[in-house]
């Protein structure tokens, strides 16, 4: 296997991982600023009052989009990685 496989590979790995996390981690810090604010302007400091509604949303979003990423994964797997392993 050459360099520039390998490369291109593990780039199109990476992209694949940023796209499959994105809605999970957007959602987390989207929930985390809005419970971050309420707390700052109602002064209440309950660790778990952040803690519990972004899972609840992690959770949420994970679920909706379950289907999204796994069709990306085995995309990214059968149409790059199979080829590569069978060898061309």
């Amino acid at each position: 296997m050459s360099e520039l496989i390998f490369f291109d590979t593990l780039r199109q790995g990476l992209w694949v991982a940023v796209l499959i996390s994105a809605p999970i981690l957007g959602v987390a810090l989207v929930v985390g600023l809005a419970i971050g604010l309420l707390q700052a302007l109602t002064s209440i400091q309950e660790m778990t009052l952040t803690f519990v509604p972004k899972m609840a949303a992690i959770l949420g979003v994970f679920w909706a989009t379950m289907g999204f990423m796994t069709l990306t994964l085995g995309r990214y797997f059968t149409d790059t990685l199979v080829p590569i392993i069978q060898g061309f």
